[in-house]
């Protein structure tokens, strides 16, 4: 394949199909040509994974305030209102929408909505398909965005970079131009032309030892972001989901929070019960509070992992509310219905990310972002459960409602394809994996769940090493998926280590032994991170406010 026949024009392009990137993309006018880049398959993202649920206010006796009120306490103190408030009163047409695709929301024996209660909420007001939510919400979105002709998959793809006028030395105002993308099967690197580009890649857990995420989570997003001059907030606040099973043979399977909120009780080995002491809530507290209780548990007593025990409810009620989970547990040994399931936490949510607006407008003109990869003032300082399907389904629109109005001029510019003229291929793959392992173990074991100082410290010596090295093997070597993995993973790991460091209190998801105070409401701040090519807030365009249009039935299809 030539230079020229390796750069490929679209409309827009979409980085990440899942929740975030295929609403959108359902979202954009039908005669667009949308690249759709994606890893691996469209879903091997988070969305498929996601057992839990969609938060939305539409029971009688719930209301669109008590959303906002429960998700402001569970961001405690940093949940932006108008956010959260945008994103609530959305929820129940993200809802009616869904259905209109054909998610088959579980319905009790009165053909009603049956809706679970998980951490943070006061209301029963969790949507789910039995406990396999996210997988229907994917098929569903997969299935409508295929029915439109000009939707272009660009599977095995991994993004490498952003291309924007100022790093192709073009005149005028900085704006994004498109994508390099490396094709897995070819190994060569491709060139996507297009002044719309939406980060839908999701978070970063994978810069953890342990996580629940898929591989993918490298927070590729993030760091592309950044390094053309986008600014990040609150990466400081990393969610560790309290009950990811403890199994050697399936290290990333989440427990679901429904399995708490149906009544699972959280045990030590002798079968105490040790959550009303950390909190009233109990196992219904927020997932920041439970998960630092298992670890106070775990390091107290010297423990592998705690227990999550449902077994006292009827057996019948446990399998059907919790196929999945109760099927894949079976194949393992272990019954639910019978005998409690061993847990620890794990990484699980990257709160924080790209700022953007309502609309999903980053710092970059024609870049947007949304989902996982985003911060939009939503979750603050820990995330309230089943809010995140929720926000990548309405800022997903967003920022396709935005991209198909404003007036962007089309990337016709003459770009430089990708040069490897200059490079080798490595003979010392090791030091890839080697430095893959270093990374994630010391992020683990000193910007985990409780941090300090002087772990902090340390942790900041031993990133700015590894970026060195693993910045100077990129330039010299032809770039591998992994490689371009790990040098995201080390940008990210520097900026969650950097967020840590400013914050000097603990609040929501950052505890911090030498800063355990939480700072008073009225000096309650997010943590900003500006790159040196930033270029300043009085060069920003004014973005419009953000507000969330009708959404169209589709013929022949139920209402939710």
């Amino acid at each position: 394949m030539s230079m020229a026949e390796r750069i490929q024009d679209y409309d827009a392009i979409i980085l990440g199909t899942g929740a975030a990137g295929l609403a959108a993309a359902v979202g954009l006018p039908s005669h667009w040509r949308v690249a759709l880049v994606s890893k691996g398959q469209p879903d091997a993202g988070s969305t498929a994974w996601a057992q839990g649920g969609m938060s939305a206010a539409v029971d009688a006796g719930d209301s669109i305030d008590a959303h906002v009120r429960d998700t402001l306490e569970a961001g405690a103190g940093l949940g932006d209102e108008m956010a959260i408030r945008r994103v609530a009163e959305a929820a129940p047409k993200m809802a009616q929408w869904l259905g209109e695709l054909g998610v088959a929301f579980t319905r009790d024996a009165r053909n009603e909505l049956h809706l679970t209660q998980e951490g943070g909420h006061r209301h029963r007001r969790v949507l789910h398909v039995a406990d396999a939510t996210g997988r229907a919400i994917q098929d569903s979105l997969d299935k409508a965005v295929r029915a439109q002709a000009e939707r272009h998959w660009l599977t095995n793809h991994i993004a490498v970079d952003l291309i924007t006028s100022r790093r192709q030395g073009l005149p005028g105002d900085n704006r994004v131009l498109g994508v390099y993308v490396l094709n897995q099967q070819s190994g060569q690197v491709e060139t996507l032309r297009s002044p719309r580009v939406l980060l839908a890649t999701g978070g970063a857990n994978k810069v953890y030892l342990y996580t629940s995420n898929p591989e993918g989570n490298t927070g590729d997003g993030i760091a592309m972001a950044w390094r053309v001059g986008c600014r990040v907030a609150n990466l400081e606040f990393m969610q560790f989901h309290p009950t990811c099973l403890f199994h050697p043979d399936a290290r990333s399977f989440l427990i679901s929070e429904a399995v708490r909120g149906e009544g699972g009780q959280l045990l030590l080995p002798d079968g105490d019960r040790f959550m009303p002491r950390f909190h009233p809530q109990a196992e219904l507290a927020p997932r920041d509070v439970v998960a630092r209780a298992i670890d106070h548990e775990m390091k107290r007593l010297g423990l592998e992992h705690v227990l999550l025990d449902i077994s006292h409810q009827p057996a019948d009620q446990v399998r059907r509310q919790f196929p999945t989970i109760h099927e894949r547990l079976m194949k393992l040994g272990i019954d639910m219905t019978r005998e409690a399931i061993p847990v620890v936490p794990a990484a699980h949510y990257t709160c924080g990310g790209v700022i953007t607006d309502l609309a999903g407008r980053t710092d970059l003109p024609g870049l947007y972002a949304a989902g996982e990869t985003a911060h939009t003032g939503l979750h603050g300082a820990n995330r309230m459960a089943s809010n995140s399907l929720l926000e990548c389904l309405v800022m997903g629109r967003a920022a396709a409602e935005d991209m198909s109005e404003i007036e962007l001029p089309p990337a016709r510019e003459s770009l430089r394809a990708w040069d490897e003229s200059r490079v080798t291929d490595s003979d010392e793959e090791i030091v890839v994996k080697h430095n893959w392992l270093e990374l994630r173990r010391f992020m683990w074991d000193y910007v985990g769940i409780v941090r300090s100082e002087k772990r902090l410290r340390r942790a900041a010596a031993r990133a700015e090493l590894l970026r060195s090295e693993i910045q100077a093997y990129y330039a010299g070597f032809r770039i591998t998926p992994d490689l371009v993995e790990l040098r995201n993973l080390s940008e990210v790991a520097n900026l969650v280590i950097r967020c840590a460091q400013r914050r000097r209190e603990s609040r929501g998801l950052h505890y911090n032994l030498d800063w355990p105070d939480t700072l008073p409401p009225e000096r309650a701040r997010d943590t900003v991170l500006v790159p040196p090519n930033w270029p300043g807030r009085e060069q920003l365009p004014q973005w419009p406010s953000f507000t969330v249009h009708s959404l169209p039935a589709q013929s022949g299809s139920e209402s939710a």
